[in-house]
């Protein structure tokens, strides 16, 4: 049996939603997806605040022109 791969995408990104959801709505602090991001990229420091720019940024340079002409 093949799984539909936007069955699987589906799936995934709904069960991430819920969970966001979850954590947003629960009102604990560092469960939310943007609070792991804050903490594993360590932007309170300088140092931290720089790697994750970096990474948006090349992420973002990457994501762009993958969507939009297909391909790698």
């Amino acid at each position: 049996m093949d799984l539909d791969p936007n069955v699987g995408w589906g799936v995934l990104l709904g069960a991430a939603f819920a969970y966001e959801m979850y954590g947003v709505f629960n009102k604990v602090e560092g469960d939310t997806l943007s609070e792991r991001t804050r903490d594993w990229f360590r932007t309170k420091s300088t140092p931290g605040k720089v790697v994750f720019t970096a990474a948006w940024l090349g992420l973002t340079a990457w994501f762009i022109p993958h969507i939009i002409n297909g391909g790698g």
